[in-house]
């Protein structure tokens, strides 16, 4: 049964297919030095890189590394730039559901998942105070009520207006209205995928001037302030595919290519239950035995090397393997202890928590027994749980946000 909460959006299409946007090679490296968010990233400039050739064994085949250098500064003889002019008047934007952590990952793994997301339209607004943006619609999933219409305490809001501020938008106010595919709580990146749609939004309307590594320290932004400092929902959200954080001071991002030829499906099973990121992270212990730290290091690399070599037997089997953060975790959502054990013996490679929960994601190369995983664990929240719970078969999602539509 497909939920009736996780809002498909069908035939979402690449961003280039409305507007041509520069992506970075899927093997790269994307470095910002993050001593403060905003203001590190208005007075940074571009350094050279260089390419390299490579295969799936894990090396790279380019680099980018940015101290940033952005519309609205000054440029080599002092002259001021005035802030950019819309090239549409409206855009609308999607970014899809991430998974987070993928078991031994904590904070440095990640994934996105195709097909659902959340939907942001961004529009010049003359009604509303050039250099400012205002939040006029809230719609989706039942509990998107709960949010917050200031865009100082709305994740959308938040990110849109880091991307301002890198812009140095002040000519002209903006509207934004959100449409939320996601529930609130979900561990399915909810909170990323409001801030990675507005996030390229606002930069799509205004001409694409900034690359992903901005576009990521905006929805840091409002990770930071929402759920935590962590890059590894707002990362995939954005980039697509699996994104590994080798480090946050400074901000690197390592995409990891999982292979073309290869068939992944993520089985996604979402009970009614909501865990709030902040909730499940004060769960979380605050010392580790070495030879947990051992385990989960080598489990982590395991994993990594199963993604690039497309060997989703190895990739199930590390996502199941985590020793410090699931234990802490599973206790907290009914039934998922009993939801792990369903998954795997119905034939998933491997399964664990989304995130920070509710959501349990199994690992699977056939949608048809996809379908059938999930029935078994939803079968498992109802028992073992007491909680109804939905269960959809996904692909992995390459592209990450994108503008859909923009209008002249």
């Amino acid at each position: 049964m497909v939920s009736t909460l996780l809002k498909p959006v069908a035939s979402i299409q690449p961003r280039d297919a409305v507007y041509s946007k520069p992506r970075l090679n899927l093997t790269s490296v994307c470095m910002i030095k993050y001593n403060n968010c905003i203001n590190a990233t208005r007075n940074c400039h571009r350094l050279t890189h260089g390419h390299q050739n490579t295969n799936l064994s894990g090396s790279l085949s380019s680099s980018l590394k940015c101290r940033a250098s952005l519309v609205g500064t000054t440029d080599t003889k002092g002259v001021d730039l005035s802030d950019p002019e819309p090239v549409f008047s409206s855009v609308t934007s999607f970014a899809p559901a991430t998974v987070a952590n993928l078991g031994p990952g904590f904070d440095f793994l990640g994934c996105a998942v195709d097909g659902v997301g959340d939907l942001v339209t961004i529009r010049v607004d003359p009604n509303v105070r050039p250099g400012q943006i205002s939040i006029s619609d809230i719609s989706g999933t039942a509990n998107s009520k709960k949010l917050s219409k200031d865009p100082l305490w709305n994740c959308a809001g938040i990110a849109a207006i880091a991307v301002m501020k890198m812009l140095r938008i002040r000519s002209v106010g903006l509207s934004l209205s959100l449409e939320k595919g996601l529930p609130l709580g979900s561990g399915l990146g909810s909170s990323a995928a409001s801030a990675a749609a507005a996030a390229v939004a606002v930069n799509e309307l205004f001409g694409n001037p900034l690359d992903v590594s901005h576009l990521v320290l905006a929805g840091l932004e409002s990770e930071s302030k929402v759920s935590g400092y962590h890059a590894d929902n707002i990362a995939p959200a954005i980039m697509g595919g699996f994104v590994l954080i080798r480090s946050y001071d400074p901000l690197e991002l390592i995409p990891l290519k999982f292979p073309e030829e290869k068939d992944l499906f993520f089985v996604l099973v979402n009970p009614e239950f909501e865990a709030p990121t902040k909730k499940m992270r004060a769960a979380l212990p605050t010392e580790i035995t070495m030879s947990h730290h051992i385990w989960n290091s080598s489990q982590a690399g395991a994993l990594v090397a199963s993604v690039l070599q497309g060997d989703l037997r190895g990739l199930g089997k590390a996502m199941s393997s985590d020793k410090i953060v699931e234990p802490t975790r599973a206790p907290l959502i009914p039934g998922m202890e009993a939801v792990k054990a369903a998954a795997i013996e119905a034939g998933a490679f491997g399964c664990t928590i989304s995130g920070a929960g509710p959501t349990a994601v199994a690992v699977i190369d056939n949608e048809e027994k996809g379908n059938e995983i999930g029935e078994r664990m939803v079968e498992a929240f109802k028992k073992d749980g007491n909680l109804k719970a939905f269960a959809m078969v996904k692909k992995l999602d390459r592209i990450g946000a994108r503008l859909i539509k923009g209008l002249p």
